[in-house]
């Protein structure tokens, strides 16, 4: 797998890093900057932007992503997807002030055919 086949939209599905393990939905779209490093855009909730940088080898895609909270924090980790294939990718996810016992888990699926309304 090359790291071009990576670009594009994803669905994900995910679990917070905390005991409750509070579950989350929303989108990831990947792209190239001009190094050929994934820019990575999270939107959760169709409210919630993160923004990231990354890189892929081995079929490993690993990326650093900060976003701002709702007190105007920000708040920084990474996230490693191992790319199944290039439309499933299965992931773990820790930050900076997330509960130390715990991962974030996250599995996005490609979007291949968008409705428009």
């Amino acid at each position: 797998m090359k790291i071009e086949d990576l670009i594009g939209k994803f669905s994900i599905i995910g679990n917070n890093q905390d005991e409750e393990e509070d579950s989350y939905k929303g989108t990831l779209t990947l792209s190239l900057d001009e190094n050929n490093r994934i820019i990575a855009k999270w939107l959760i909730h169709k409210m919630q932007e993160q923004l990231g940088t990354g890189f892929f080898h081995s079929n490993i895609l690993v990326i650093n992503f900060n976003y701002k909270g709702v007190e105007n924090k920000i708040y920084k980790g990474v996230v490693v997807y191992k790319c199944l294939t290039a439309d499933i990718l299965e992931g773990f996810w820790s930050e900076k002030f997330g509960d130390p016992k715990f991962l974030g888990k996250e599995n996005c699926f490609r979007i291949k055919n968008e409705l428009i309304n």
